[in-house]
């Protein structure tokens, strides 16, 4: 074919494995996947006001150092073992990043941090890591950027996200509507709530649309609808919206849409201004919320790394500070075990008469 009818702008193609071939070469075992269903289980029962708990998804803003995320891992699952009780505790493990302009768009797309954006590398760390989280019984998120990803490792997800850039989006809602995990659905950029109720609307009714199978071949794919949609609270437009007055607003706006009243909160991103030390702030307010009464409310997020804060990617990648973000700043460890601790001191007198409600 003629280059100046077809790839005008691109400069070359590589070839990835089918997803059936990396899950052959790392298969998901019989412990992996009991792990998995169990806690979409869980997070399914939450949604549906069985489970009176909260689900918290905490973690880094992404995941860039191996190491550093095992240890992560390790002491929270530690941490999430103590709360069990008061909450569910699930890992943000995000691999690919959307960016505003340009940037390092995450460990899938650029796992050596050196602009030299070996794919495939990439696919198989991001996999490996879910297989280590589920062998420790440590369930997981992350955000679905793409609609080919989930295919290479959406059965190690318990849960997932669709950001504010996207939440608009056809591709995305349609995919949603396909994802074995609940989903939720951040509010836009603005603040605004009406693109996330239409989004939701839409991921919980049957689709047609192109993908591509296990095989790697573009196929139609036909979509029952995911019924464990939910509103995340993200902020937005120089504004929070996590207070009792935007809850009570969020729930009114979903009840009028016809959709259950479940509702979880970002405590970063608009909501704590970007500071890192507001997020410990936004997650108090809303567990007195549901300390309070209040029914909505089925969970959190937190941006959370070893360290405090983030930091540019430096030339020389040896000079990176060890547990710290970076992309958006995060509380580090001591603060995120006291908000999960404090979290749960506080919901556990009430979840017996919230479990009754």
């Amino acid at each position: 074919m003629s280059d100046s009818i077809y790839n005008v702008n691109v400069i070359s193609e590589t070839d990835l494995p089918p997803p059936v071939a990396i899950k052959a070469q790392l298969p998901a075992p019989q412990a992996a996947t009991a792990t998995v269903v169990r806690n979409r289980r869980a997070l399914q029962n939450i949604i549906d006001g069985i489970d009176p708990r909260l689900f918290v998804v905490v973690g880094p803003c992404s995941i860039h150092d191996i190491g550093a995320a095992m240890e992560y891992a390790r002491r929270l699952k530690a941490l999430a073992d103590s709360v069990q009780d008061a909450l569910l505790v699930v890992m943000r493990v995000y691999f690919e990043k959307p960016r505003t302009t340009v940037g390092w768009k995450g460990l899938i797309n650029d796992p050596d941090m050196d602009d030299t954006f070996h794919m495939e590398k990439g696919i198989r760390t991001a996999r490996q890591l879910l297989l280590d989280l589920a062998a420790m019984g440590l369930p997981t998120a992350t955000e679905a950027l793409d609609p080919v990803m989930p295919q290479y490792m959406g059965d190690l997800i318990s849960w997932t996200a669709i950001g504010a850039r996207t939440t608009e989006s056809q591709t995305h809602r349609e995919m949603a509507s396909g994802l074995s995990t609940p989903v939720g659905f951040k509010n836009g950029t603005d603040g605004g709530l009406q693109v996330a109720v239409n989004a939701l609307k839409s991921a919980r009714q049957p689709h047609h649309f192109l993908g591509i199978n296990q095989d790697g071949r573009p196929a139609v794919i036909h979509t029952r609808g995911n019924a464990y949609g939910h509103i995340v609270l993200r902020g937005g437009g120089g504004r929070p919206n996590y207070d009792s007055v935007c809850i009570a607003l969020t729930e009114k706006a979903l009840q009028a849409a016809g959709l259950p009243a479940r509702i979880v909160v970002d405590c970063s991103h608009g909501n704590s201004n970007k500071d890192p030390a507001l997020q410990t702030l936004v997650a108090k307010d809303c567990v007195e919320q549901v300390a309070n009464g209040n029914r909505s409310i089925i969970g959190l997020m937190l941006e959370s790394h070893l360290n405090w804060g983030n930091q540019e990617i430096p030339p020389r990648l040896a000079d990176l500070r060890y547990g710290v973000s970076v992309t958006d700043a995060c509380i580090d460890w001591p603060a995120t075990e006291k908000a999960l601790q404090d979290a749960a001191a506080l919901l556990r007198p009430v979840l017996k008469a919230r479990k009754s409600a």
